[in-house]
Formats: C-alpha cells, sequence, structure tokens
C-alpha cells in the first residue's frame, strides 16, 4: 500500500511541476502573472506534501 500512495504522490507533484513551474519559467505574459502563479503552484505544493504526510501516517498505523 505505501508504494501505491509514494506512486500516487510522486505523479502528483510531478504533474504539478510540469503545468506549474513550467508557465511560471518561460510564459510571456506580465511579471503579475507569474507571481500568482508561482503563489498558487507554492500553495499546491503544501497542500500535497502535507495530504502526503496524512497519508503515510494512516498507512503506517
Amino acid at each position: 500500500m505505501k508504494i501505491i500512495i509514494h506512486i500516487f504522490f510522486l505523479l502528483l507533484l510531478a504533474l504539478v511541476t510540469f503545468f506549474g513551474l513550467g508557465p511560471i519559467l518561460m510564459a510571456d505574459g506580465p511579471m503579475q502573472e507569474r507571481l500568482w502563479t508561482a503563489v498558487i503552484v507554492f500553495i499546491l505544493y503544501l497542500f500535497l506534501t502535507y495530504c502526503y504526510q496524512k497519508a503515510l501516517k494512516k498507512v503506517n498505523k
């Protein structure tokens, strides 16, 4: 079960990285758009990390 959780969250983090950091680094829009995207990506990373920790704790019990 732990392996499935690791793979699931690894895929989610890879998707957030690909679709989140790409627009930040390669966007041709204004700097404000890049900053808002960076904030949203950072919040998604925090949320996924929190859920990942909770899922691992639940499996370890």
